[in-house]
């Protein structure tokens, strides 16, 4: 099987599902759910943590006014104007307080077309460039920049509500703009690396790996050889990355994907188990209780 033929063989909402979820209808007629751009307030903001952690889609969420409040793997960051966070599929992320002045602009692009784009490379590194650098999915921008990002934005926004009849395609391009502009005002912004550019590479490239096997792989030995290194350089750079281990990495995809799984599926806790590769149901079961503080028969009860 090519790589290519399981990139999305994890269920995750789309883009468009987790909307439908979050609104019960599209934004607009004739969307094609592959991106979407918007102005947010706190209310709509916080409808986010319906989906947060389990849509496959690159979110880019500009803060205008007022502020913003995340819980990122357990540390609190507080988003400022001029601050722009980035959600790559599969971070652990929720949002637990907004300023009522808190104004932003939100754009998301689908997982399936940011893969197909041509700029996938510079997109990778775009998302996670702030989480490498600074350990968090976070950046802080020069007043211009953002101010640059945001028109950028609201040019997606105005497109992707015309009945333009070439949108698809002008909205993929502006999309590729965007990406362009952002990662500008990343180097403008991090303009010393902290982190070796091969410690980065092997980094991001396991950042890359992870959503493609997590489910079957488990071992930290299976990622190290796709990326021609051996298992301890690659815990001494995940670690020296992020302060995390490798194993962190992987259960938080599995705990996501089961959790995901409980909530949207009819699929028994067997059958759950088996799909995530565990070695049988009371293993699974140990894990799910240990990590989320409940067993997977309460959670999906509640």
């Amino acid at each position: 099987m090519s790589e290519k033929s399981y990139i999305f063989a994890n269920e995750m909402y789309s883009l468009k599902e987790a909307w439908i979820k979050m609104h019960g209808k599209e934004p607009v007629e004739q969307w094609d759910g592959k991106i979407y751009c918007n102005e947010t307030d706190a209310n709509i903001t916080f409808r986010a943590n319906e989906t947060h952690g389990y849509i496959a889609a690159y979110t880019f969420t500009l803060v205008l006014e007022g502020c913003l409040t995340i819980d990122y793997n357990g540390r609190e960051l507080t988003l400022l104007p001029d601050d722009i966070y980035m959600y790559s599929p599969g971070l652990p992320v929720t949002i637990i307080a907004a300023s009522s002045d808190y104004h932003g602009i939100c754009l998301l692009a689908d997982e399936h077309v940011t893969i197909d784009s041509p700029i996938v490379h510079d997109l990778v590194h775009i998302a996670y460039a702030p989480l490498v650098q600074l350990h968090e999915p976070k950046l802080r921008l020069p007043h211009n920049d953002a101010l640059r990002l945001g028109e950028k934005m609201r040019e997606i926004r105005d497109y992707l509500h015309s009945n333009h009849i070439y949108k698809t395609e002008i909205l993929r391009m502006l999309y590729a703009v965007f990406l362009l502009d952002l990662q500008n005002a990343q180097d403008k912004a991090m303009p010393t690396h902290n982190v070796p550019p091969r410690v980065e590479e092997i980094f991001i490239g396991f950042l890359r790996l992870l959503p493609l096997h997590f489910a079957e792989h488990h071992d930290i030995a299976f990622y190290a050889s796709k990326l021609n290194i051996s298992t301890v350089y690659l815990s001494r750079v995940v670690r020296q990355v992020t302060g995390r281990t490798v194993i962190d990495y992987i259960n938080q995809h599995l705990l996501m994907e089961a959790s995901y799984l409980l909530q949207t599926t009819s699929l028994s806790i067997t059958q759950i188990a088996d799909q995530l590769h565990f070695a049988d149901t009371p293993s699974f079961s140990k894990f799910f209780s240990r990590k989320k503080g409940i067993s997977p028969k309460d959670f999906r009860k509640h």
